[in-house]
């Protein structure tokens, strides 16, 4: 089994203009589109429907009142799986602005390979069910903790070209740590989407894919601003 890395980019950004938390997906993600389309590999990439390869938290730190702050630094992470693609953004992120940010400097780090006890959502997990809406309404809770799965699935065995068996154990325990769904706000529509802790099991495949999912996300929509996770190593 090929190993590979998790890139984990920490940018600084100078706020231009104040925005709502639950904008904070569109504000963000909207800044690194701007980057990428900087170079015509990269803006057919980011054009292209695929896998991304990448996910993207809030910036930090979160403000009390839900209103980031015109004229402040905060930090973003975005994490990827993509070598390539890690290089392109430490290198050109920093010289870039939009309406919201301007980038000031960037860092990068390998986050290591260990046993991973937990990981758990930083920014909503979203499931789309084409009109059907938000899953609570259409689904059960098993189907949905096997979206979560398969999709996890799909992303390994894109990236890695290959085919693995699914029967198997990704997980002990998964807690749903929101009582309402969290509100995700992109343009002049939101969605709903919900925030988990899910410990990891024992097993070889379920480590590869809780790694994967810290670069690549979980969920949809990650290169949105969806379903980036943090970890606990045992």
């Amino acid at each position: 089994m090929d190993l590979f890395r998790v890139y984990e980019i920490s940018v600084k950004v100078f706020t231009l203009q104040d925005f709502q938390q639950e904008e904070a997906s569109y504000v963000i993600s909207g800044f690194v589109d701007v980057c990428l389309s900087k170079d015509i590999k990269y803006l057919e990439f980011h054009n292209k429907n695929c896998y991304k390869g990448y996910v993207i938290d809030m910036p930090y730190p979160l403000e009390p009142g839900g209103t980031y702050k015109k004229e402040k630094v905060y930090t973003v992470r975005i994490r990827t799986i993509r070598k390539d693609l890690m290089n392109y953004l430490t290198e050109t992120l920093g010289n870039t602005a939009n309406e919201y940010f301007k980038g000031l400097t960037t860092h990068v780090r390998i986050i290591p390979r260990k046993h991973i006890s937990k990981i758990y959502s930083i920014t909503p997990v979203l499931i789309k069910l084409g009109e059907g809406g938000y899953w609570k309404s259409n689904i059960s809770f098993e189907q949905y903790e096997h979206l979560l799965k398969t999709n996890l699935i799909k992303k390994y065995n894109t990236f890695m070209n290959t085919k693995i068996d699914e029967d198997f154990q990704l997980y002990t325990n998964i807690q749903k740590l929101n009582r309402v769904p969290v509100k995700i706000k992109f343009k002049n529509i939101a969605l709903l989407g919900d925030k988990f802790d899910m410990e990891i099991a024992d097993n070889e495949m379920a480590q590869e894919l809780a790694y994967l999912a810290l670069a690549t996300g979980i969920g949809e929509n990650n290169s949105r601003g969806c379903g980036f996770v943090n970890y606990k190593y045992l």
